[in-house]
This record gives structure tokens, C-alpha cells and sequence, in this order.
């Protein structure tokens, strides 16, 4: 695993979470990996050396997803995260209130868990990652159900960013619960 404190292919850890959000978001409901409960949306929208593995949203708890990686990407999911843009929230004006209202949820998460094959991974409550506000942008069919175009979100939430694994096949596992929310995905990954 990456350190939070680093720079995978010279990109802030932190940076790579909001890349991982625009990516998330720019995906129309009826193609969006989060929605997805099987995997066949997760090559969605995926370029660079970085996989992008999602959790899920509010209509879809729990997931068990198959997903073909290419060789040589390294993959990023979070556990559990919250983000919220203005949009969503219209009656934040500040960034500094964004910032507040993105980290109340993940103040009072109660369980981090997730394994590579089988291996549990240590630590977890030390890969908190606080980014923003940087901008998004929602397209029409976005998966809120809110106005599209342009905004600023604030991301904050618990990840994992993995070196990439040897070819072949493996199984990720990813369960956060926080006051308000939960998840729990399992990953088939076939690495090729």
C-alpha cells in the first residue's frame, strides 16, 4: 500500500481521491460502477495507471462485483468516504462549513475492514484522507439526482491505495460503517 503521506506517480495522495471522485461523478446513473452490483460497469470511464475500484451509495448497501484489471495499474478504493458539494447542499455558502459538514459522518465511523486475499490490512484508522474543496462536475443523469454542471466538493473518508497486484486472481474486500451510511463490496479482481 501507498502511505498517505505520498505521492503515487508523483500525484498527492490526496489529489488522487478527488481524481477518483470525478471520476465517480461524471459517470451517468445507468453506467455508474456505484450502482453497479455486479461489476459489469467497472472498466467504466477508466484511463491511466490507476484502477478505480467504488463502493456503493445509499441505494446500494452491498455489492459483489467481478472486474477485469489490466497488468501494472495500481487500485484505489475508499472503505468508506463522504463528499459533498454545493450542489447538494445549497444552504453551505463557505468552503470552511463544507469542510465541517463532509467530516461530521466520518468523525464518528465505527468499523474499518478490509483484506487483500484473505489478509486483513492494519492500521486503517491512519489512512484518513481530508481533501478539498476542488471542483466536479455533475453530468445530467448524475447519480444524486441533483443539478448538473459545474461545483465544489469537500472529500473526507478512509482509503486504500494499492501497488499493483500480480497477474492473475484476487479477492478485495472493503466494509466502513459510519452514523449514517454503510458498506460492505467484494471484489472478484482477475489481474491480466
Amino acid at each position: 500500500m501507498y502511505p498517505v503521506n505520498s505521492s503515487p506517480y508523483n500525484v498527492p495522495y490526496g489529489e488522487w481521491t478527488a481524481r477518483w471522485w470525478r471520476w465517480a461523478l461524471s459517470i451517468p446513473n445507468d453506467k455508474n460502477p456505484l450502482v453497479d452490483d455486479t461489476g459489469k460497469n467497472c472498466s467504466e470511464s477508466q484511463f491511466g495507471p490507476v484502477w478505480y475500484l467504488s463502493g456503493t451509495t445509499g441505494e446500494t448497501y452491498s455489492a459483489t462485483r467481478t472486474c477485469s484489471i489490466p497488468a501494472g495499474k495500481s487500485i484505489l478504493f475508499p472503505i468508506i468516504a463522504s463528499l459533498f458539494s454545493f450542489a447538494e447542499v445549497p444552504f453551505i455558502k463557505t468552503d470552511q462549513e463544507l469542510i465541517s459538514y463532509s467530516a461530521k459522518d466520518i468523525d464518528d465511523c465505527s468499523l474499518l475492514e478490509a483484506s487483500v486475499d484473505g489478509q486483513k490490512l492494519q492500521n486503517l484508522d491512519q489512512h484518513r484522507i481530508q481533501f478539498g474543496p476542488f471542483d466536479i462536475s455533475l453530468p445530467s443523469d448524475n447519480i444524486w439526482n441533483v443539478q448538473s454542471g459545474a461545483t465544489r466538493a469537500v472529500s473526507d473518508g478512509f482509503w486504500i491505495f494499492l501497488k499493483p497486484l500480480n497477474d492473475g486472481y484476487h479477492k478485495i474486500n472493503f466494509h466502513g460503517i459510519e452514523p449514517n451510511f454503510h458498506t460492505n463490496v467484494t471484489y472478484q479482481i482477475i489481474i491480466t
